[in-house]
């Protein structure tokens, strides 16, 4: 069942995408599926992390070395002040899956912004469908749209696409209109 909140920060979806992280020098995008790699000691993994708000579909991520408790409690502080910045100045719900960190590093978090925590049903992610959704858009056209030389190049890459998420790429949810088009002038 399809539904969409009010009005912006009633409800905001969080969650956390594992990607691979791209050698020095490119990857096999850049370099082909012919290269030799060390699949036990390769480069690792990077984590986005996504705050998505209900109504607006207002994004907000970052790259993380990791998805532990302290991380994740660290990104929800800079993720509402980011908000903030956008006008949606108070946050009523967060909606999270399962996870550990989820469940016990960012209530403390929760609790100091009044914000009620919700947690989907087990094995059920089609609930927290709007970060999903991001998650699918981020990988699609932002991590794996360009043949990166470097992770670092990714890195980067990745505040001025969700700046262009935010304020001028159309949102089929939204009638053709960016995120940006459902809040208050700031």
């Amino acid at each position: 069942m399809r539904y969409e909140r009010e009005r912006p920060g009633e409800l905001v979806h969080m969650d956390v995408k594992k990607i691979g992280r791209i050698p020095d020098g490119g990857g096999w995008r850049v370099h082909g599926r012919g290269i030799a790699r060390d699949r036990v000691n390769g480069p690792g993994y990077d984590y986005v992390h996504s705050l998505v708000d209900d109504h607006s579909r207002l994004a907000y991520s970052e790259v993380l070395p990791d998805e532990k408790g302290m991380t994740c409690a660290q990104f929800l502080q800079r993720a509402i002040a980011a908000f903030a910045e956008h006008g949606i100045t108070r946050i009523e719900r967060l909606m999270t899956d399962n996870a550990w960190a989820y469940r016990y590093s960012v209530r403390a978090v929760c609790a100091e912004h009044g914000i009620t925590q919700k947690f989907i049903k087990p094995h059920c992610p089609w609930q927290n469908g709007k970060v999903e959704r991001l998650n699918r858009t981020l990988a699609t056209e932002w991590a794996y749209r360009t043949a990166y030389a470097s992770n670092a190049e990714r890195v980067a890459a990745l505040a001025p696409w969700l700046e262009h998420y935010n304020t001028e790429r159309r949102h089929s949810a939204l009638r053709g209109h960016p995120p940006v088009s459902r809040l208050q002038p700031t």
